[in-house]
């Protein structure tokens, strides 16, 4: 399969980005509740567009035509929060770290505590996380999981933190070798088949889709 693509760069007025967690909840006899988890966590997302050029919507033709279920997966992003919250100056991240070198966003998994919790390296010093925040493992371009930060956490004057995140990550196929992605950090998608909608009137040129993640 190919690499994924990315979504266009054009202007998305709003968006959903949630996680899944499959889940049965019964009811039992003398007043309990008994809840099973099952399979993988994964996310889902809806993406709306404000209103479009001509050139903005054959761009957005154009992506949806290549991630589309014929097509080629494609890496989603929440627009509303491309970067950490408290490091965010509405441009890519950049600056040193800690131990020399440009910093871009990416940084090293040093270890995995557990699926919650991992240690996180080659940051710049004092470089900020909030809840909310999201993290990529990336093992190749199509094997990626995304992540929300549960706790706020700062990196020491050496670039390290340790991150409480979830859903937890699936150590039997993520492991130190992965690198760690805070810039617009990013799951493995498809588009949802029929949920396309892009009008090309004039009193509406907004466009959206929802889509699902996929594991390849």
């Amino acid at each position: 399969m190919a690499d994924p693509i990315l979504m266009p760069e054009i202007n998305w007025s709003s968006c959903q980005f949630d996680p899944v967690s499959p889940s049965d909840t019964s009811m039992m006899e003398g007043r309990r509740s008994e809840v099973v988890a099952s399979m993988t966590p994964f996310w889902k997302a809806a993406f709306q567009t404000a209103w479009l050029e001509e050139i903005d919507y054959g761009l957005f033709d154009a992506f949806v035509m290549k991630a589309s279920s014929r097509g080629a997966p494609f890496l989603a992003y929440d627009p509303s929060r491309p970067r950490p919250i408290a490091m965010d100056t509405g441009a890519p991240l950049s600056g040193t770290k800690s131990g020399g070198g440009a910093f871009n966003g990416q940084a090293v998994l040093q270890t995995i505590t557990n699926s919650r919790q991992q240690v996180i390296a080659g940051l710049p010093a004092g470089f900020k996380l909030s809840p909310g925040d999201y993290i990529e493992y990336r093992m190749t371009p199509l094997k990626r999981s995304l992540h929300r930060i549960m706790e706020s956490a700062t990196a020491n004057n050496f670039g390290v933190v340790t991150l409480s995140v979830m859903f937890g990550l699936d150590t039997q196929n993520f492991s130190t070798a992965a690198t760690v992605h805070f810039e617009r950090a990013s799951s493995v998608m498809m588009i949802d088949p029929g949920s396309v909608s892009a009008p090309k009137s004039w009193g509406g040129r907004e466009a959206s889709f929802s889509a699902t993640e996929i594991f390849l």
